[in-house]
Order: structure tokens, then sequence, then C-alpha cells
């Protein structure tokens, strides 16, 4: 078949055909995979299964014109990955559903698997199935992930309490500032490394496992979550989740030197675009101060990623902000509707 085909011109059946030969072995906590009615998964003794979803949907999500279909079908995988990372959970396996245009290149179908395997098989997660069916619309890739993780060691939002501190990873604003270089419409040939690499974290975000996972085993971390919608957003999700409050330190927000340039070149919001741009992917830890030693020695297993200390869960209802000896309410993360 020439990639210059299209995917109605292959068929349902050859497609799956074609997935299923760009699979490799299977690992043995996969007894089924690609090929039946559904896969089967085990999760090692001891541990749960811990089960994400999330979906991309053209012209919402991404734009061909703008983002290369291996990078979409790479951040299909990525944007789960990242909640189980948040969640403390190691990667098992990925589900792949596919709403595909009949006028979709058989070469630009490729490009998705190729992105998705790529992170599949560095992440050690293994595709076991999903679902190919005709979209009479826009380009939609739904994936769902499964990871495993100790009852006792999950990690989620509603574990913080008044006095942990809020700590999160690497830098923030790096893909906010990406994906507005590039709906400029400035040539990405010209953007300089530091825009380059906005760029490569808005398309290609690495999802956080061996922090989340590290982090959980340490048992040294009262709440997760990722930052999906932003900085003040995830504040606000654990905070909620936890019926407490929280004060973040304007100061303290660690900001890539990408985001930094972007925004003085366009005169734009630096903390705006760190607090609320969203698809950073990172990880924000509430942290008792008594464990605040751990934590911190269980971040030295972190391959260099940095980790910054931002702020605190309070007893005192609401989000806020702090700039100087002056507090504001928190303004909103990324919202969809």
């Amino acid at each position: 078949m020439s990639p210059s085909q299209s995917v109605a011109d292959l068929g349902e059946h050859a497609l799956i055909a074609r997935l299923q030969a760009r699979v490799g072995p299977l690992p043995p906590w996969v007894p089924l995979g690609i090929g039946d009615d559904a896969a089967m998964v085990a999760p090692d003794r001891g541990e749960q299964l811990v089960l994400t979803t999330d979906s991309l949907v053209e012209d919402v999500h991404f734009r061909r014109a703008l983002t290369p279909l291996e990078a979409v079908g790479y951040k299909a995988l990525a944007v789960n990955l990242s909640d189980l990372a948040a969640m403390g959970a190691a990667s098992r396996a990925a589900l792949l559903s596919l709403a595909l245009p009949e006028t979709l290149l058989l070469s630009e179908f490729d490009a998705i698997l190729d992105g998705f395997l790529t992170l599949a098989a560095a992440s050690g997660t293994a595709l076991v199935g999903g679902n190919i069916t005709r979209s009479p619309g826009p380009l939609v890739l739904g994936a769902t992930a499964i990871g495993s993780v100790r009852a006792r060691r999950l990690l989620k939002r509603s574990g913080g309490r008044p006095g942990d501190e809020l700590y999160v990873t690497g830098a923030l604003g790096a893909a906010a500032a990406g994906l507005a270089a590039l709906q400029s419409g400035a040539n990405r040939a010209a953007f300089d490394p530091d825009l380059t690499a906005c760029v490569a974290r808005y398309e290609r975000p690495e999802p956080r496992l061996r922090a989340g996972v590290i982090a959980s085993r340490s048992r040294s971390v009262n709440a997760g979550i990722d930052l999906s919608d932003g900085l003040a957003d995830a504040v606000r999700q654990i905070a909620t989740a936890s019926r407490a409050g929280a004060i973040v330190e304007a100061g303290d927000v660690p900001v890539h030197p990408g985001a930094r340039a972007w925004a003085a070149r366009e005169n734009g919001d630096l903390l705006a675009l760190a607090l609320s741009g969203g698809e950073d992917y990172e990880l924000l830890f509430a942290v008792p101060k008594r464990r605040r030693r751990s934590f911190l020695e269980a971040t030295r297993h972190w391959s260099g990623l940095p980790v910054t200390r931002v702020g605190q869960l309070t007893s005192k209802p609401g989000v806020w902000l702090r700039r100087g000896d002056r507090l504001e309410p928190m303004g909103p993360g990324f919202v969809h509707f």
C-alpha cells in the first residue's frame, strides 16, 4: 500500500492489522492484547489498577496546520500518563481509539502511530487495544492509560492538610508560550533554542512518571495533581478537595526562560502564562512540613528534574496569590467551557 492512499482506501480491518504489526511483544502483565473483543491486564501482586482517559479533538486541542501528527499521537498518550504520574502510579498499558476522516492519508495515520508508540516504548506502556471508526468531521484521538500502585501509596487530590507546603516540578509557562508562538504565524525554523523548547513542551510534554512514582513510594506526600490546566487550577483543585485554603507566592513560581523571553517580546503577562496557561503537565505536591526532608531527599532521584516550593495550604478559606505584602484572589486556570 502506498502512504499516499487514504485510510478509506485501506479499510478498517487492514488499518487494525497495520497497527497491530507495529506493536512489539507484550509484557508479562498483559495476558491478552490486540485482536480480541477486549484485552486483559493483570496488576502486580498487592497493587491496584489506576485508569484514566482523555481525548484530543482537531481544531479544539490541535490544528494540523500547526502541529505534526506525530506530535499529536505522542501527546494523546502523554496527557494520560501525566494523570497516572500525579497519582503515583506506574504505567502499564493503554488503549487508543481513533475517529478518522475518510480523507486522512495513510502516511498521516502512520505518523500518529509513530508518536504514540514512541512514548509507549519509552514509558513501558503496552498498547493493548482500542477502536477505529470513521469521523464525518474532525480527527479525534482518545486514549486510556492503565497504571498500578499500592493502595496506601495512591496520591489523591483530597489528601492535603492545612500547613502542607506546595511544591511544583520543572518550570511553568513553556507550553502556553509555545502555543502562542505557533499561533502567531512565525516560522518555527527561526525560533531561538528557548522558544523551540517551549514548542516542544506544548507538542510533546514529558509526563513525570518517575517523579510521581518516587514521590509516592517515599510516603512524604499527602496529595498530588498534574498541571494540565495551569498552576492556578491545580492549587484550587487540591485546596477544594482537601477542604483547605491556599496561598501561592508569586515571586517563587518557577517560570521557563522561553516563556519569560516570549512575554518580554510580546509585552505579555508573564505570571499569567505560568499560572493559567496550562498544558505544562508538571506535578504539584502537597507535603507536610515534618516530611519535607524526606521529600527533598526523594527528589534527588528524579534525574535532575527541579522542584520548587510555591506556597502552602492554609486553614483560611480561599485560594490566594501573594505579591510582596499583598494578598489577592488567585485567578482561574484554563477552562474548557
